[in-house]
């Protein structure tokens, strides 16, 4: 770290207070720590800097000697106390980290004691999964749906606490109530303390002397529950909606986790979704596509008239707004796409043959050059290809 300034790697003016320093070291540590950046040997060294700048800056002596001399020890090149001339390694920075209290911290915060947030983190409900099957027309409305859900329910006989009637909770004796075991070693690179979580209390710090026989200790029991969900227009497959609180309850009294209710959409009998539009094929009569008229046709929320242009081609393509589905958390509607399809009847009469044989002759009968290349193009047209 020689030639550096700490000041500065830290992010802080000189006349910086203690509070400033500690502010400015947690930021960058858990900006920099290696759980956050795994692999990335970058991150590290810089960590490592940030923990050797707290180091001396933290301590009023320390920091005293290297404003005034710009260094730390008796001479050039020395590290400065208990850590060597060869300055902080990662196990000396990881430790410094832990030490501050910042060890639980780094996913996002909390309150209270490094061991009584492992507690609250232990005692916590597993999440929940489950999947919703939605047509295509409740997609388009939105819909309310009551789901049941099997899961851990908190016990009767103990109301969740796990102990049998007049039973005590008391501090584990192998652990102290700390719900943590400490082993220290020495290394190379000095001394090593590795924490373990408890065996006998499995990280909580208490134990029950005399466990409820329904639910053995546990304080949940299995169970289940109607849960009714509110479910926007405009979702699709992959979607997903939290429902916080709804999972499985916690360890003797601990919060429930979460349950996740992902989206799966039903395919459809007649339409086809692409994005917040519909396609459907639709089957029109030969006389109907050479003189035109109006005929009804599904929707997703009921049924409407669709107007045919006389000398409509089997193939073409016709938009209907707004009649596809709602954007979810947006505005506007998709469109309903309808593809025409000429309908060629297969058994004709004698009296419909001779009709046909007549007017296969007839020159407006026939098909005109380029007409395949005219509709090719108004079908990707009306696709936006």
């Amino acid at each position: 770290m020689a030639g550096k300034d700490y000041y500065e790697v830290l992010g802080i003016d000189r006349n910086a207070s203690q509070e400033d320093i500690k502010k400015a070291y947690r930021k960058l540590a858990v900006q920099y720590h290696p759980d956050k950046n795994p692999d990335d040997k970058n991150a590290e060294a810089k960590f490592k800097e940030i923990a050797e700048a707290y180091a001396v800056l933290s301590d009023q002596q320390k920091r005293k000697q290297y404003d005034q001399f710009g260094t730390v020890g008796s001479g050039a090149g020395q590290g400065f106390g208990g850590f060597g001339a060869g300055g902080f390694d990662i196990s000396d920075a990881l430790r410094q980290f832990m030490e501050e209290g910042f060890g639980f911290d780094i996913f996002g915060g909390g309150t209270g004691s490094r061991s009584a947030r492992r507690r609250r983190a232990n005692k916590r409900g597993a999440d929940l999964q489950v999947k919703l099957k939605l047509t295509m027309e409740e997609i388009a409305t939105g819909v309310r749906k009551k789901i049941k859900v099997k899961k851990q329910v908190k016990c009767q006989e103990c109301n969740g606490t796990g102990s049998a009637k007049y039973s005590r909770t008391v501090a584990c004796p192998t652990c102290h109530g700390s719900g943590e075991m400490r082993q220290v070693s020495q290394s190379l690179f000095g001394q090593m303390v590795n924490v373990t979580t408890c065996q006998r209390c499995s990280g909580e710090g208490q134990i029950i002397e005399n466990p409820c026989q329904s639910c053995n200790g546990t304080g949940r029991s299995s169970g289940s529950k109607t849960i009714e969900i509110n479910v926007p227009a405009g979702v699709t497959s992959g979607n997903y909606i939290p429902m916080e609180g709804e999972g499985n309850i916690g360890l003797r009294g601990g919060q429930p986790g979460d349950l996740i209710v992902y989206i799966e959409e039903e395919t459809h009998d007649i339409f086809e979704r692409r994005g917040d539009d519909v396609i459907m094929v639709l089957p029109i009569s030969f006389p109907k596509a050479v003189l035109g008229g109006s005929v009804e046709v599904p929707t997703l929320t009921g049924k409407a008239n669709l107007k045919i242009a006389p000398g409509t081609q089997s193939g073409r393509i016709l938009r209907m707004r707004n009649k596809g589905i709602p954007r979810l958390h947006g505005s506007g509607m998709g469109d309903q796409l309808i593809q025409i399809q000429v309908y060629v009847p297969k058994n004709l009469s004698t009296e419909e043959q001779k009709i046909i044989s007549d007017l296969q002759n007839s020159e407006n009968f026939q098909p005109q050059k380029n007409d395949h290349k005219n509709i090719f193009e108004k079908f990707k047209e009306a696709l936006n290809i």
